[in-house]
């Protein structure tokens, strides 16, 4: 039997990749880089994360909680290789972005039936089982494939990073440590400013240098990683019930809320680096220097990261593909990840598991697995292959997404909540499918 073609070696490539080598079959593995490089990457690691180090929240009666619960349900790689190289975070799941990409690099190339080729692949293989999960820097030529194939023209959006600066430079006479509302461990720093600092930081801020890029004026921003820039240009107090509330923050020092505050997450753990959160940007390096020093805490910054903005592309997922993640047109062409429109880390890598699921399913000439759309899972892949192609945009996962409960909840936490044991109650229906990571 012909080895499997696995196209690209982020969160969802190595998901689909380690499951379907776990099942017993040979996997190439194709990831361009170090051969070429994208805007955004750094390394040559497998699965290395590029927007931000944290995993986001594992409570489990939030989304994010839930899709973790359901990965791990199933075995996923990526979450295994995350707890080994977590750091302090307070009820959200960050993780030491080397170490990580670190461990995932070790996990796949040390499989007895990965074959891992350092080599751009520029266009679809014509035959063999392939999954393309090439992400949201697709090289131009595959993308140039893919968007042939997909009859499709500039689906694409830009997405921006936040700057990420050294724990020892951040001014701690002008920071404290907290979560909001004293939820969790106190990981992040948070960085008050009274009005009138405030006010010069966002007066600087709107008018500072940008990086505009190609096709910029398009202004094909993903909401949820929205430049900075681009939400204070929509009014002066958009920051402050924003990335800058300080609702829930109470000065230890005074007991006193701040004008605005702006939080620093932990990103290395050894806590040398932290990043500042909800700060994507396309701002001019230099820029970024000034501005986001008129912070107080932050007067004497050293940036280790500046923010960079990038292109993401992603295909018309609900006209190309079935629920099983397989191309409308091709029953052995899979795609994974974020090139299908799930947006996020976690996101990401479940498509992965459920691509390399059925794929195993496919080889075996078993039926597809089709997950529920009780599940978070289920719900995510259900929406971008069923959304209304005319106005369809990468989507999170959220409990907007699942079916409604037999029986209405007006309080929120406590619809969650059953949101979340339905869809866990769902999900042991698959147990058969956990694989072992060790």
């Amino acid at each position: 039997m012909s080895k499997v073609n696995v196209i690209g070696g982020g969160l969802a490539g190595c998901e689909a990749a380690f499951r379907i080598a776990q099942a017993g079959f040979e996997v190439d593995l194709w990831e361009m880089r170090p051969v070429k490089s994208s805007p955004a990457h750094q390394t040559e690691e497998l699965a290395e994360l590029v927007c931000s180090n944290s995993l986001k929240s594992e409570l489990p009666n939030t989304a994010q909680g839930l899709l973790k619960q359901e990965m791990r349900a199933l075995g996923s790689l990526l979450l295994f290789c995350a707890d080994q190289a977590r750091v302090p975070a307070g009820s959200a799941l960050a993780v030491d972005r080397q170490v990580f990409a670190r461990l995932v690099t070790e996990k796949i190339t040390s499989h007895p039936r990965i074959k891992l080729i350092r080599e751009e692949v520029l266009q679809i293989p014509a035959e063999g089982v392939t999954l393309i999960a090439t992400g949201p820097l697709t090289s131009e030529a595959l993308s140039g494939q893919i968007a042939a194939w997909a009859g499709e023209e500039n689906l694409y959006f830009y997405d921006a990073i936040a700057p990420s600066v050294t724990t020892e430079s951040i001014d701690h006479d002008h920071a404290y440590k907290a979560s909001r509302y004293g939820k969790g461990n106190a990981d992040y720093y948070n960085c008050p400013l009274n009005q009138e600092q405030y006010e010069d930081f966002y007066r600087s801020l709107i008018a500072a240098d940008i990086n505009e890029g190609h096709s910029i004026d398009k202004k094909l921003f993903f909401q949820s990683c929205m430049p900075i820039e681009i939400m204070a240009h929509r009014g002066e107090d958009t920051l402050r019930f924003g990335p800058l509330r300080p609702i829930g923050l109470a000065d230890p020092a005074t007991n006193e809320r701040a004008y605005a505050v702006v939080q620093l997450r932990q990103e290395d753990k050894a806590g040398k680096i932290f990043g500042l959160v909800g700060f994507q940007t396309r701002l001019l390096w230099g820029e970024q220097d000034r501005v986001f020093r008129l912070i107080p805490a932050l007067k004497n910054a050293e940036f280790v990261r500046y923010g960079t903005m990038h292109r993401n592309t992603y295909i018309n997922s609900p006209r190309v593909l079935q629920p099983t993640l397989q191309a409308r047109n091709r029953e052995d062409l899979f795609f994974a990840g974020q090139i299908t429109g799930v947006e996020g880390y976690m996101e990401s890598a479940a498509a992965g598991i459920i691509a390399g699921i059925n794929i195993v399913k496919l080889l075996t000439g078993e039926k597809p697995l089709i997950l529920s759309p009780d599940t978070m899972m289920g719900a995510l892949i259900h929406f971008i292959t069923s959304a209304e192609p005319a106005n369809f945009q990468p989507m999170n996962a959220n409990f907007g997404l699942l079916p409604p409960l037999e029986t209405r909840i007006r309080n929120k936490a406590q619809r969650y909540e059953a949101y979340s044991q339905r869809a866990l109650k769902d999900i042991t229906k698959y147990s058969e499918l956990f694989i072992e990571l060790l």
